[in-house]
């Protein structure tokens, strides 16, 4: 099935670009943070810090907002989240101290409305059998353009000196894009107070491969933005922060695209796609320059949207539908946590020992998630 066939869908095409414009928010407010707080005090750590902050607070409450959207539906949670995060970013642009920014930024990711979580579910509400991969495979396209344009905005912004107006956009497309998915309430699945199991085994090893996934985002978008900044080209972050959103816009364009590669088992199409990521990793820690690394992270980048795409597929199936929200929103929680981990790791490793070194968890994290989709797959 072709991914115009599943916009033609009634109301799919409008939840679809909706969630994808708030996406792009959230693709920025991350990085931003990084920027705003580097900007702030001249150091990766508190950066680090506050995107460990926002990112850890997403991963801990997000679930329990998407409990609550499972039960009442997502038009009447959704406002409520959407105020709470907006006010929060208010918070952290207003701080005037490091200590105000990073605790107003957890606060932003406590609130943080899950909308990938929220786009996937209606999808695996409106559509069935074969289409749902093309679905998620266009899922990961939108998340491949929004970490195409938001992450290059923000560093472009960041590296000019205007990190808070990068922040303020986010907060704007988070904000607008949530808002407009929740006045559609045709396509949104029927609210269920029923409360199937959701923590079974085979559900718990697809939260570990979400965060091993985590551990790879949290490591680059720390450990970019400090190897530009300590090879003397800040500005070259923003071409290699392009260069990468494409690789994985391609690489998510022709992975739903090859009948091939779609018709292949999700288990095994999952350890090829993880073997490929752990190799192509093991170059970022010995790149010796700028125009190394964003070859290195080309390469490696366009492992990201098939790995994401089998484990959406994955866990759509091993979940009951009442639970689906949470369900997304428990693994997307998983890779939130691991990339707090990382950003934190990364953020201090910088500092002590230099951008090279931080991108050593970025090869660890990829034979994390090669061991463990051997595994899932035996």
């Amino acid at each position: 099935m072709s991914y115009r066939s599943v916009l033609r869908r009634p109301g799919a095409a409008a939840f679809f670009f909706a969630a994808a414009t708030g996406r792009v928010g959230i693709a920025m407010t991350g990085l931003g943070l990084v920027w705003l707080l580097h900007a702030r005090t001249g150091s990766a750590g508190p950066a680090g810090l506050a995107a460990a902050g926002y990112a850890l607070a997403e991963a801990v409450l997000g679930p329990r907002v998407a409990r609550l959207v499972d039960r009442f539906g997502q038009p009447r949670v959704l406002p409520f989240a959407l105020a709470a995060h907006g006010i929060a970013i208010a918070g952290v642009l207003a701080s005037t101290t490091p200590a105000a920014a990073i605790a107003f930024a957890t606060g932003a990711g406590a609130a943080v409305p899950q909308l990938g979580a929220l786009s996937a579910a209606r999808w695996a509400h409106l559509l069935h059998g074969d289409a749902l991969p093309t679905a998620f495979a266009l899922e990961s396209l939108a998340n491949a353009t929004a970490f195409l344009l938001g992450p290059v905005l923000v560093t472009a912004l960041g590296a000019a000196g205007h990190a808070p107006l990068a922040v303020a956009i986010a907060a704007v497309l988070l904000v607008g894009g949530g808002a407009a998915l929740a006045t559609q309430r045709r396509t949104a699945p029927p609210p269920t107070r029923a409360r199937p199991g959701l923590f079974r085994r085979s559900f718990v090893h697809l939260a570990l491969l979400n965060a091993a996934v985590g551990l790879y985002f949290g490591t680059m978008g720390v450990s970019v933005t400090a190897f530009a900044t300590e090879h003397g080209v800040p500005g070259a972050a923003t071409p290699i922060v392009a260069a990468a959103s494409v690789s994985g816009l391609l690489s998510g364009w022709l992975s739903g695209r090859l009948s091939g590669w779609r018709g292949s088992s999700a288990h095994r199409r999952l350890v090829v796609a993880s073997a490929y990521l752990a190799a192509t990793a093991a170059l970022l820690p010995v790149a010796p320059s700028a125009i190394w690394l964003g070859a290195a992270v080309v390469l490696t980048e366009a492992a990201v949207p098939p790995t994401l795409v089998t484990l959406n597929v994955l866990t759509e199936r091993a979940v009951h539908p009442a639970v689906r929200t949470q369900a997304f929103t428990w693994t997307g929680s998983a890779s939130t946590a691991g990339s707090a981990l990382a950003a934190f790791v990364a953020g201090h490793t910088a500092d002590g020992f230099g951008a090279s070194a931080a991108f050593v968890l970025a090869p660890a994290a990829g034979l994390a998630l090669l061991a463990l989709a051997v595994v899932k797959r035996l």
